[in-house]
């Protein structure tokens, strides 16, 4: 089902003579009313003026995370705080927590965009949503709750947590539709095979998952478990929350981002040039219809590319491809990047693994170590030594062929890796740089 069909099929032409028109009055306000952009406009020697197409957006700097820091808490604000109905913000656990606020307009185009996210996700007025993204000051929770509410669904907002008896409201209510960071999903799974309950004799039809990078090996596994169609959604807080860009279930064939809304840019990380379609590079945001907190060129630190070709089921947006990691995530090794996903990819291959994985990385005098911890299954743990160390063997050679770097693997009892109700912690870096 489209839920908004004018904009999600409209010509290309058509969207961005919106988008420009929007993207001015966004500009002129900004430079109005914002100090921190003001500033920003004076020092490139531009005005709102001089930004005559889209392509003359490129001529506008960059906003970062540490923008948004360095003003925190309502510095990047363009509305007087009377205006402001709700604050969300980060957790704040790399630095300062980004905060962002909603105007009332804010919150309905929010609660709009997600509805348009969870029809493309297969949801409808008679869906039941078991959402169990974390409440509160996360954007996720509510993301989904509002945007349920504004199609009609129903929604148990269980959010994060209490994991046993998520399990039991699955069994008693009969929801539908799971909304969930995947990695909190397969612990679901996980707790619910534990309590003798199967997900697929559950009314489970569609989950929609996000907040974290997840490869395609991860879908299956989840697909798998779950007796689901699972799709992926992408947000940011920083740019509105959940709601930003979705697969649509007939393809799954990259996320449509609501262009109506927010401008994707694909930038070289390193230099800040602009990539053209089809290359992968670092995405970068510009919203052009929200009140209380726009942002100008933001950049994401996820990596991805974009596709413009229209989607098999009739939407015209164009299409990111799936997070294949984040810049400020990415692993340097021994001079060689690494994403998680690529190690996580490698994993979901291998028989007897389990989906919950680490990265541990040490250096010892010049030299980085990689160590890969990952669950195997109750049927390959045992006392027989020799089958596990095949499989080290065989795990640590396609992970050398496949990211060029040497790793050590190091296989642990199912359940030993920490699990996680929100977003998983997948890295950790004990080097001191």
């Amino acid at each position: 089902m489209i839920y908004d069909i004018e904009y999600e099929t409209m010509p290309r032409e058509a969207m961005e003579a919106i988008q420009f028109r929007r993207l001015r009055s966004t500009l002129d306000r900004v430079c109005a009313t914002v100090p921190f952009y003001r500033k920003k406009f004076q020092e490139a020697g531009i005005t709102p003026g001089d930004i005559r197409s889209l392509e003359d957006l490129r001529k506008v700097p960059f906003t970062t995370k540490q923008d948004l820091r360095d003003n925190y808490p309502f510095g990047m604000f363009a509305v007087p705080m009377d205006n402001v109905v709700r604050i969300h913000a980060s957790s704040g656990t790399t630095g300062q927590p980004t905060v962002v606020g909603y105007t009332a307009r804010d919150v309905n185009t929010w609660a709009v965009l997600m509805a348009r996210s969870l029809a493309a996700g297969g949801a409808g007025r008679g869906d039941i949503i078991h959402n169990a993204y974390g409440y509160g000051l996360f954007t996720g929770g509510l993301g989904v709750h509002y945007g349920a509410e504004k199609m009609g669904a129903s929604v148990i907002p269980v959010s994060g947590g209490n994991t046993k008896r998520q399990i039991i409201i699955m069994k008693d209510f009969g929801p539908t539709i799971i909304t969930a960071t995947p990695s909190y999903t397969l612990h679901l799974a996980e707790v619910a095979e534990e309590m003798g309950v199967s997900f697929k004799d559950l009314k489970f039809r569609f989950g929609i998952f996000g907040a974290e990078p997840w490869s395609e090996k991860m879908r299956e596994e989840i697909e798998k478990k779950l007796g689901l169609t699972a799709v992926d959604i992408y947000g940011l807080s920083e740019v509105i929350g959940p709601g930003v860009a979705i697969e649509c279930y007939e393809a799954k064939k990259g996320l449509h981002i609501a262009e109506d809304h927010f401008i994707p840019e694909i930038i070289h990380p390193e230099t800040g040039e602009v990539l053209p379609y089809g290359e992968s590079g670092e995405l970068v945001f510009t919203s052009i219809t929200k009140e209380a907190f726009p942002v100008i060129r933001y950049r994401t630190r996820d990596i991805t590319s974009i596709n413009p070709e229209p989607c098999i089921c009739g939407r015209t947006l164009v299409r990111m491809e799936k997070v294949s990691g984040r810049s400020d995530d990415m692993l340097i090794i021994r001079g060689v990047n690494v994403f998680p996903s690529q190690i996580e990819s490698v994993l979901m291959e291998m028989e007897g693994v389990e989906p919950h994985y680490q990265l541990l990385v040490d250096r010892e005098g010049n030299l980085d170590n990689l160590t890969v911890m990952v669950e195997v299954g109750e049927d390959i743990f045992s006392d027989r030594v020799k089958p596990l160390q095949e499989l080290e063997k065989n795990i640590s050679k396609n992970i050398k062929e496949t990211i060029g770097v040497s790793a050590k693997v190091k296989l642990v009892e199912p359940k030993t890796i920490a699990r996680s109700e929100g977003k998983a912690v997948r890295v950790i870096d004990n080097r001191k740089i």
